[in-house]
């Protein structure tokens, strides 16, 4: 009997120490959510200069539209128009061919004035990836185009998904973070983030400033 008492003693023990052992397991398990307040924003990625062949580049302005650069609901995109405006006379001045995107709920009456396209500068229409059910990658193939410029809004939208398919497609792609606009900033760091940082994509993006970019 007092053998018996003693095994079952053993058993309930290693069933005890089991189970806590269990529990702390799965206290140790947590997912991102669960850690999402202690999560420490990376380094920030570096921002590089660049010199561009403009026969070779395309500067791709998207959707710089009312609907989605306004003050209500993008104050960081109207900011940013000027400087775009600046990117965009420089580019035409030296050749680059450019081409412009609205969103699908867009015309191209409603680009804003200070970035309106050119008699001739192509217009794609379509939701974040502006490669997508467009003639994007013809526009680009045609003219011979290696490297893209990508600046507009959405960052987590257009820039990111245009950018990002831009890349798996073999083009250099260059994204000046004062070009790029979001509703907040943790839109355009995480995007800034994935762009250099994306397998597939990082190998392809550099990340500037307006004023770093030269022909």
């Amino acid at each position: 009997m007092d053998k018996q008492r003693g095994h079952l003693r053993s058993v309930l023990v290693l069933m005890v120490v089991f189970a806590m052992a269990a529990t702390s397991a799965l206290a140790q398990t947590k997912d991102v959510i669960d850690e999402w307040a202690t999560v420490q924003a990376p380094k920030a990625p570096e921002l590089k200069p660049v010199t561009l062949d403009p026969k070779a580049t395309a500067l791709l302005v998207l959707d710089i539209v009312k609907q989605t650069c306004n003050n209500e609901r993008r104050p960081r995109c109207v900011a940013s128009v000027p400087k775009i405006q600046g990117l965009l006379s420089q580019a035409r001045a030296k050749g680059v061919s450019v081409v412009h995107s609205i969103t699908t709920a867009a015309t191209p009456a409603d680009i804003l004035k200070e970035v309106t396209p050119l008699e001739g500068e192509p217009i794609v229409k379509a939701s974040a990836d502006k490669f997508l059910k467009t003639d994007l990658e013809k526009i680009l193939n045609d003219k011979g185009i290696k490297t893209v410029v990508v600046v507009g809004t959405a960052a987590q939208g257009a820039v990111l998904n245009t950018g990002s398919q831009a890349a798996f497609r073999g083009l250099k792609v260059i994204v000046p973070v004062d070009g790029m606009s979001a509703e907040n900033t943790y839109f355009e760091q995480y995007t800034a983030y994935h762009m250099t940082n994306a397998p597939g994509v990082g190998q392809q993006v550099t990340l500037t400033r307006i004023d770093m970019i030269k022909y």
